[in-house]
């Protein structure tokens, strides 16, 4: 299959691994990986069909080099300079805090991605409700491999596979949905998605506060769903994890030196309105966080797969 290039020239030194890191679902995510040679593999489902997106930083150069295979390629080089930050602005987000100075010091090319796909972040979000990482990432393998399909080009040959789309995922039998190791309150909620994921896709061209409140009218997507998809598919560098087990307890550690809950959270991030799921990422890029001698969520045991 022929495929289609663009030579992008951004004005910043584009880090590609750490604007795309939040997309990557753990090492073992069958829809991303980084060759030998530093290339990023995606695998997309995008508004005009399955894609393979390769993207390599020519840093000498100032260029970013991309590849894409499939009926989506034209859409992923289009939107590429989005995904990658071209849309984000950080130069309003204020420097309050000793933590935040020294991460946006460290970090100062990362920008928030816009990826412009919400059912590709949408999946793995509700796969992730309530549950470790170990078991999220499982779960979104097995469905991958199981109902996915090979990404197009040689993204196929090199073992990508695409997110499966809303009718397959309606087409799961509900007896499937347990093997995959993923239980009867997650899988309903993507099923829901599904029946209505066109609509779902509509929201990609909404501000941040609307798009929240369409996707919340799906019962299962909440807050912190509503933000996964909000800070990845929409690049809005205000959506903070709200009801995530880790988020408020890290922030409330590098801002002020103990635990948080959410509303305390809100009120700390509250001087950075704008720029709040910014600072949360810059946090998490610098490592800080909550110190790990503490109770962690622990896997659970009775879900077969």
């Amino acid at each position: 299959m022929d495929g289609m290039r663009r030579e992008w020239r951004p004005d910043w030194p584009v880090p590609i691994g750490q604007v795309w890191a939040h997309w990557r679902r753990g090492s073992s995510d069958p829809t991303y990986r980084v060759d030998e040679a530093g290339r990023h593999w995606r695998a997309l489902g995008t508004p005009t069909g399955a894609a393979t997106l390769r993207v390599l930083a020519r840093p000498t150069l100032g260029v970013i080099e991309a590849d894409a295979w499939g009926a989506g390629a034209s859409w992923a080089l289009a939107h590429l300079p989005a995904m990658l930050g071209a849309d984000d602005d950080p130069s309003g987000m204020p420097l309050l805090h000793e933590a935040v100075r020294r991460a946006a010091h460290q970090h100062p090319h990362w920008r928030v991605g816009r990826g412009g796909i919400v059912w590709d972040v949408l999946v793995p979000a509700i796969i992730e409700q309530k549950v470790t990482g170990q078991e999220a990432s499982a779960g979104l393998f097995r469905l991958v491999r199981r109902y996915g399909t090979p990404a197009p080009g040689p993204g196929g040959a090199a073992g990508l596979r695409v997110l499966p789309d809303a009718a397959s995922v309606r087409g799961v039998p509900s007896w499937e949905w347990l093997k995959l190791g993923i239980d009867g309150g997650r899988s309903s909620t993507l099923v829901r998605s599904a029946r209505v994921a066109e609509s779902l896709q509509r929201v990609a061209a909404l501000p941040g506060p609307e798009a929240e409140r369409r996707l919340r009218t799906v019962a299962g997507i909440g807050v912190w769903t509503a933000a996964e998809v909000r800070s990845r598919a929409l690049g809005d560098a205000d959506a903070v994890s709200f009801g995530d087990y880790h988020v408020a307890r890290n922030i409330g550690w590098a801002l002020i030196g103990r635990d948080v809950d959410d509303a305390g959270m809100a009120e700390l991030l509250e001087p950075y309105a704008g720029h709040r799921y910014r600072v949360q990422r810059l946090l998490e890029l610098a490592g800080y966080g909550h110190p790990r001698h503490g109770p962690r969520m622990a896997p659970r045991t009775h879900l077969p797969g």
